[in-house]
């Protein structure tokens, strides 16, 4: 992100309509954000099928108003309809998922029972089309709300599978003022920072200040072009990778490593193979292409490339270890330290309010801004935000064999939106076939697709399961 101007005053009275306001994650780096800006205030609505959950987080909303630290003008209102949430919004942000222990348990471990193993599971691979599926139907709902509730409103979607989601948006809503936002390339921002300190003599730079040309699709986004203070970061890029020679561990090397972890292994070496670099985490990237999750004989594998398979049981535990988080902040047995939460939302609405402008990537609409990749797919490159704008920026063309890469999966991803709104699961296995992941025979891959249909079936009524060939 780079700040390119001053701001310009308050501005008071803003409504954000928060789309999954019992968000245990993005909710709270919201309202952090919120209590740190003096530039605007207003109003939050906290919508969520889980009513509690959205009024825990109203709760703490307003305890994090009551910190000394917090300087913004905020209230916290949860609210029991998604119509409510949207009622003239200025704002409106999405940050939805189903429960983990009915949902992504199953996307995780049905296909790992097939061999087929997975680091991430929301974005491709068979986890990501399943996520995809589910929620192609709400993110129609939110669009559809969004049209007859505040159709001028600017709607931040934080939610995997991105690019499917913010496709949908524009599949429904097509006037929708929508962006995709991910933090995937600030990390490599950051990363690139680091390089730089090692091997160019910078020291102290911020990820804000390495400035990055990103062109592609969410999770499966390159970089041709990075500066810092006027050196070109290749060159470190290029020193570091001279050191190194990946895969650099052994199975079993990282023991005690987080399953977030990541080495850049896998980057460096799609950077020396294409010349380009890839700009998302090793996990992520791992799932796109599909050599180095195939063959995986055991899940320790995956660790000669310096990361981890995530466990079905990390993302189950995860939702009530951070319920726990929140009841002993609300209950004073944590305490509520106002900080900046690393997230830019905050400054994106408050350049669209004018305060200034804003570069940063997102995930809009293809307009030219990648010419090698299909008009109106949903692709990440840079953007201009500035009053009640947001200009995309060319990135330009990918290498052929990259480019090659990312079609695979913009096609699976437009197959899926039109299956989604179709309700025809046989297109949707169309999509998942073509998965690069999806290493199996024909007949296990049709095997595997009706176990996670059948094991999810509660979350696919919108889909016409009964007249599948692929199920029957």
């Amino acid at each position: 992100m780079h700040d390119l101007t001053g701001a310009t005053g308050s501005t008071d009275g803003v409504v954000v309509g928060f789309v999954g306001g019992g968000s245990r994650d993005w909710a709270e780096k919201l309202m952090h954000a919120l209590a740190l800006t003096d530039e605007f205030a207003g109003s939050v609505r906290l919508y969520d099928l889980d009513e509690e959950s959205a009024r825990a987080n109203a709760e703490l909303g307003r305890e994090i108003q009551r910190r000394d630290a917090a300087v913004g003008d905020w209230t916290y209102e949860a609210v029991e309809s998604l119509e409510a949430a949207l009622d003239g919004a200025d704002f409106v942000v999405c940050s939805t998922q189903d429960p983990p222990a009915e949902t992504f348990k199953h996307d995780l471990d049905i296909p790992t029972e097939y061999g087929l193993f997975q680091t991430v599971g929301d974005t491709v691979g068979p986890g990501g089309t399943f996520r995809a599926l589910r929620a192609i139907p709400q993110y129609r709902e939110i669009a559809a709300a969004v049209r007859e509730h505040c159709p001028d409103a600017w709607v931040f979607n934080f939610t995997n599978p991105m690019t499917v989601c913010t496709r949908t948006l524009y599949e429904e809503f097509p006037d929708i003022n929508a962006v995709g936002i991910c933090h995937e390339v600030y990390h490599v921002q950051a990363w690139l920072a680091e390089l730089a300190a090692d091997h160019l003599g910078i020291e102290d730079a911020t990820y804000e200040e390495v400035d990055v040309t990103v062109k592609g699709i969410n999770h499966f986004t390159w970089i041709d072009e990075a500066t810092l203070r006027g050196a070109d970061l290749f060159e470190a890029v290029d020193a570091e990778l001279a050191t190194r020679d990946p895969p650099s561990f052994e199975p079993g090397d990282l023991p005690e490593m987080s399953v977030y972890g990541n080495h850049h292994e896998i980057t460096l070496d799609l950077y020396r193979r294409y010349g380009i670099l890839p700009a998302a985490g090793d996990r992520h990237l791992a799932e796109f292409v599909p050599w180095y999750l195939d063959p995986v004989e055991a899940p320790e594998e995956i660790h000669r490339w310096g990361i981890k398979l995530t466990p079905s049981e990390h993302r189950v535990d995860s939702w009530p270890e951070a319920e726990r988080e929140r009841q002993a902040q609300l209950a004073g047995e944590e305490p509520i330290d106002v900080a900046e939460p690393n997230e830019e939302m905050v400054d994106l609405m408050s350049a669209l309010l004018g305060h200034g402008a804003v570069k940063t990537n997102v995930n809009v609409p293809n307009r030219g801004q990648v010419p090698d990749l299909r008009e109106g797919a949903v692709v990440e490159t840079n953007a201009l935000f500035t009053r009640d704008s947001v200009t995309p920026l060319v990135g330009g063309d990918l290498p052929d064999p990259v480019a090659s890469l990312v079609e695979t999966h913009v096609t699976n991803q437009e197959t899926l939106i039109e299956a989604g709104f179709a309700g025809d699961l046989d297109l949707a296995f169309r999509a998942f076939r073509n998965e690069p992941l999806v290493t199996l025979d024909p007949a296990d891959a049709e095997s595997l697709f009706a176990d996670m249909v059948d094991a999810e079936r509660e979350y696919l009524t919108d889909y016409d399961l009964a007249g599948a060939d692929v199920l029957s």
